[in-house]
């Protein structure tokens, strides 16, 4: 298949016309000046094809942030798992790649099938009855389930963990400004949430929202959350990560009314930061508030277990006004390769996964707070990822460990560091012990 198709001047004539437009030029200039290119771009005169690839190949091996040619200790969100051949080949197939939406039921019987056995996984993971087919990432979803406990409760006031991704906050934050949530972000205490014994005056939260474990990695006391929702009538949302579940108890377990997620390390290639795939599950009582699209199971005219897009005529398509949510699609492709992926693994391989992390988190963790001049950053147990503060700026380190052949981690900002320099590991079940004696060794030559 080529991967460039060329216009004729016809068919731009054409496209032109339609569009009003005088010129190609009059098409682009709505990108902002400063932003477009002021000069050709510099390759030789009647370069053929072949060459300018092989240049623009040359140009793309002076980015050293690629996991295939470092060894990744990064993650906040993307994380470098392994993917199961079987995952990569059945996941590819194009009754898959080249689906859409499954609108024809009788077209579309395997596909709803796949989004179906997906639900059934995500809520298991979750520890709640009810899991939608998925939405764009873990920060939408987030966002999502905010508006979902914003509309159960009548409240706009959302307490946010400062444990929760910076992302996802500047999410909630951006959404508010439309929406009129009032954010309060509850800050850290060494990793952990300091929740308020009391709210101040006014209202209080509608929604709280807690990581399971956080940002930082470390493990929350959902305990604590519950109750402080019980007292104050607030819906508990829980941003769990889903590999944790292998060894965790389910946020479910601990009373969680929404459980949001970022499903991207089943399957899914770090890919410069998306597509991913954002896990949503929840209670019974919120079904039909539910955001985007719910598959289910039925039967047919003939008694035959049937597979259909339902709770469709609900107020997110048929009543706007009172609608909590107007996303009405989901990331077919990835639950699809999260569902395989899942279902290879098993219970028992889930199980495994998240105890070789932890384990080789645990030993990593330790090598490094033996390097003179690194200290932990928090004290919290953590799974699969934890933050340490260096004698040197996080971003020296990451360019000094690059050069080493390493992906060191990922600096916290303003929001967790305040200042200070700090850097977020993590390591999955990818990373070899020889890997991580390595990365250790070249961190300790690194700080001096």
């Amino acid at each position: 298949m080529p991967t460039y198709i060329p216009h004729t001047d016809q068919e731009l004539a054409s496209m032109l016309a339609f569009l009003g437009l005088s010129s190609v030029e009059e098409l682009f200039s709505v990108v902002p000046e400063a932003l477009r290119l002021q000069r050709g771009l510099e390759l030789a005169s009647g370069a053929g094809e072949p060459d300018v690839l092989a240049h623009m190949d040359d140009l793309a091996q002076a980015n050293r942030a690629r996991a295939d040619r470092l060894i990744c200790f990064a993650g906040g969100g993307a994380y470098d798992h392994e993917t199961p051949s079987v995952t990569r080949a059945l996941a590819g197939r194009s009754e898959f790649v080249t689906s859409y939406t499954p609108y024809q039921p009788e077209v579309a019987q395997g596909v709803l099938q796949a989004i179906f056995e997906y639900q059934t996984m995500v809520a298991r993971l979750a520890g709640l009855p009810i899991a939608n087919a998925s939405l764009y990432d873990g920060g939408s979803a987030a966002v999502e389930a905010v508006n979902l406990g914003v509309a159960a409760t009548g409240r706009a006031t959302v307490w946010v963990s400062g444990g929760i991704h910076p992302h996802w906050r500047t999410m909630l934050t951006t959404f508010a400004a439309g929406t009129g949530h009032q954010i309060r972000t509850i800050p850290l205490q060494d990793g952990i949430t300091r929740w308020p014994d009391t709210w101040d005056s006014g209202e209080p939260p509608g929604v709280v929202l807690v990581g399971y474990p956080n940002y930082l990695g470390c493990l929350e006391n959902l305990e604590q959350a519950r109750a402080l929702c019980d007292e104050t009538g607030a819906l508990l949302v829980v941003a769990a990560d889903p590999v944790a579940a292998g060894l965790l108890r389910s946020a479910g377990e601990w009373g969680a009314d929404v459980v949001v997620g970022e499903g991207q390390a089943f399957g899914t290639a770090l890919s410069f930061g998306g597509p991913y795939l954002g896990l949503f599950a929840c209670a019974r009582a919120h079904l039909r508030r539910l955001p985007g699209r719910l598959v289910g199971e039925t039967v047919d005219v003939e008694g035959r277990r049937a597979y259909v897009t339902t709770l469709r005529a609900r107020e997110q398509d048929i009543r706007r006004e009172k609608a909590s949510s107007n996303v009405c699609t989901n990331q077919t492709l990835m639950a699809v390769t999260a569902a395989i992926q899942l279902g290879w693994l098993g219970t028992s391989g889930l199980a495994e996964v998240a105890r070789r992390c932890a384990q080789a988190t645990r030993y990593t963790r330790q090598a490094l707070l033996a390097v003179d001049g690194i200290t932990a950053y928090a004290d919290a147990p953590v799974v699969r990822e934890f933050a340490i503060s260096l004698p040197i700026p996080a971003e020296t380190m990451i360019e000094r460990m690059a050069d080493a052949g390493f992906l060191a981690g990922i600096p916290l900002d303003e929001s967790f560091d305040g200042g200070r320099q700090a850097l977020l590991v993590a390591v999955t079940e990818r990373r070899t012990r020889d890997e991580i004696d390595a990365y250790v060794t070249a961190m300790a030559k690194a700080v001096r």
